[in-house]
């Protein structure tokens, strides 16, 4: 199982110790949920194509008209292509050393930090372009001069999004430096009805299939295979008896990637087909 290292596997070794790092991230062929062991916090400034990702709490996609903000740990990304088969993102990564000499020089203490997802998005705008063809004369130079401008450029943006999201913001800054953790069965439920395999339900749990396994009969008392088969199937038919949704509505909600294997499946468990219900 390959697993990508962000932003090590775009830096150079002298690279390493940054707090601030700016990348361009240029492709010409997708990529389809890469897992990613994100090591750093991550503003991601969409300019070409689409981008989605998967958390262990939630998922999110975007194109150029917003950009995110995403807190560092595993996650699963896909990179998709535009018309003319291009893809282009700026991203500027930023450590928590870095954040919180912001939050102390600028953010009230006594905020009330909500619960948080992992990503903020932000809706990009005229400011958001001015800054981005700013960023582009900066490299990420050893040069010291280079490096005191990066840092007024990151207190810059984060002063700007401050004033237009003020409170909502500012939570969300501060949820990226609590180290409180959500619990393993959080993670399950927010994914019951996604079409992630349980590889991937276990890569954003941060464990090994095996061991994620273990952990879920543990917790559940039964294989994941059969919960969430169960858990999806159950909530199919509620939503069939209801008489608002036909099946081929409602099967890709349900994590199924086609009709066929839903039927088969509903009809396995209940003994007749949802065209039935």
């Amino acid at each position: 199982m390959f697993i990508e290292n962000v932003p090590e596997s775009y830096t150079t070794s002298d690279d390493v110790n940054k707090n601030l790092f700016i990348y361009d991230l240029k492709m010409t062929e997708a990529s389809i949920k890469t897992k990613v062991n994100l090591n750093m916090h991550m503003f991601s400034f969409l300019q070409v194509g689409k981008k989605q990702v998967h958390f262990p709490d939630s998922s999110v996609i975007v194109d150029n008209k917003q950009s995110l903000l995403v807190k560092k740990g595993n996650c699963l990304w896909s990179e998709l292509l535009d018309k003319e088969n291009t893809y282009f993102c700026k991203l500027l990564f930023f450590s928590e050393q870095q954040l919180i000499e912001f939050l102390n020089k600028h953010v009230q203490k006594n905020i009330t930090v909500k619960k948080e997802p992992s990503y903020f998005i932000i809706e990009n705008d005229a400011y958001i372009s001015t800054y981005l063809n700013s960023l582009t004369s900066i490299t990420n130079s050893s040069n010291k001069s280079i490096e005191n401008l990066l840092v007024n450029k990151f207190e810059e943006l984060l002063l700007y999004l401050q004033s237009k999201y003020q409170e909502q913001f500012e939570s969300y800054l501060f949820s990226l430096v609590n180290k409180e953790k959500k619990s393993f069965k959080h993670h399950i439920e927010q994914n019951v009805y996604s079409s992630l395999s349980l590889e991937e339900i276990a890569f954003l749990c941060n464990m090994s299939l095996s061991t994620f396994k273990r952990h879920f009969a543990k917790e559940y008392g039964l294989s994941p295979g059969k919960w969430f088969r169960e858990q999806r199937l159950t909530k199919a038919k509620v939503l069939l008896e209801e008489g608002k949704f036909k099946p081929s509505d409602i099967y890709l909600d349900l994590g199924y990637s086609n009709l066929q294997n839903f039927s088969s499946a509903f009809k396995t468990r209940f003994g007749f087909s949802p065209s039935e219900v």
